[in-house]
């Protein structure tokens, strides 16, 4: 009883965080979507292509249900990396397709196993594991990922939220300027 209820509750955390992930590309352009915005070259069309790739082995090879698109191996060196960012003849609508294709086969291998299910992820230092902790694992991964992109979107256009129903008006620019120079007071004033 409390195993299905786990599960549930997981299960619907995980779908409302890969929802947030993908509703951070709306309205934005190409460039926007692609661009790196950190030092180390985060951005939104990246994050999506990442949770893909690990979502798929989570939840595909990890249980001996491999996702059936090619994808990159995880011990291939010459890939590493390369899931952190789109090319130029990766588009958003094949990336973003197929994390949804992604999403039905990790869905599948959720309702289908118990918690308690084996399964090994060879890159771990202690590979034997259960539905229950790769679950939390893929949930904690995808919470993290989602709030990066809230970071990034508001970075580039000032909007916030895990998707369209919690975005509200956006603040005035002096009201937000002036909560920015009280912070940054604040913070001066500690650091001194």
């Amino acid at each position: 009883m409390i195993d299905d209820f786990a599960k549930g509750y997981l299960h619907a955390d995980l779908r409302e965080f890969r929802e947030a992930v993908l509703w951070k590309l709306d309205g934005l352009g190409e460039y926007d979507v692609r661009r790196p915005l950190t030092p180390t070259g985060t951005n939104l069309l990246g994050l999506v292509k990442h949770l893909t790739l690990w979502e798929s082995r989570y939840f595909g090879e990890v249980f001996g249900r491999p996702f059936p698109e090619p994808l990159p191996r995880w011990d291939d060196v010459e890939a590493r990396g390369t899931d952190l960012w789109a090319t130029e003849r990766e588009t958003r609508a094949d990336l973003v397709g197929r994390y949804r294709r992604v999403w039905e086969h990790s869905d599948a291998t959720i309702t289908a196993l118990d918690l308690g299910a084996p399964g090994c992820v060879p890159w771990w230092p202690r590979p034997e594991v259960t539905l229950f902790a790769v679950l939390v694992h893929m949930l904690t991964e995808t919470a993290r990922h989602a709030g990066h992109a809230d970071i990034l979107r508001e970075g580039l256009d000032g909007s916030t939220g895990t998707g369209a129903f919690s975005a509200g008006p956006r603040p005035d620019a002096a009201l937000l300027a002036q909560r920015h120079a009280r912070i940054e007071r604040a913070a001066r004033a500690a650091g001194a």
